[in-house]
């Protein structure tokens, strides 16, 4: 008989709501699909690890780790640390792009003022009617 601790059905409801979570803001579109997979992946890894006890057990004792539940939790850690590198990466290409863009719209506003100094140079007044 296949019995299912609390911990697992707590893991399996909790894999499928996040899993649901991220389509749904996949089709809201207030997540890339770039995001999506990575979370995706998560939750399937969440999956196998709760439902497939002899495999988390052969991870914990394979690390060295006392309990299964630091194992995972662990595991929870080192995905939420490369995700803060992985958006701290993506945060800083952002910032390079919006620093280059502000200096393009200067230098943009820079020549339209000249460009009206000029003509209002050779054309005083300004009538454009």
């Amino acid at each position: 008989m296949f019995f299912l601790s609390k911990a697992q059905i707590i893991t399996a409801v909790g894999a499928v709501g996040l899993a649901l979570y991220v389509l749904d803001l996949v089709r809201r579109r207030r997540l890339s699909e770039e995001y999506s997979l990575l979370w995706v992946l998560t939750t399937v890894v969440i999956a196998v690890l709760g439902f497939s006890t002899p495999l988390l057990v052969g991870i914990t004792h394979l690390l060295g780790i006392r309990y299964e539940g630091s194992t995972v939790f662990a595991f929870g850690l080192a995905f939420t640390m490369a995700m803060l590198l992985y958006l701290c990466i993506q945060l800083s290409r952002l910032v390079q792009e919006k620093d280059g863009l502000t200096r393009e719209m200067a230098f943009l506003r820079l020549e339209l003022e000249e460009l009206r100094d000029s003509r209002d140079a050779v054309h005083p007044g300004g009538g454009d009617a």
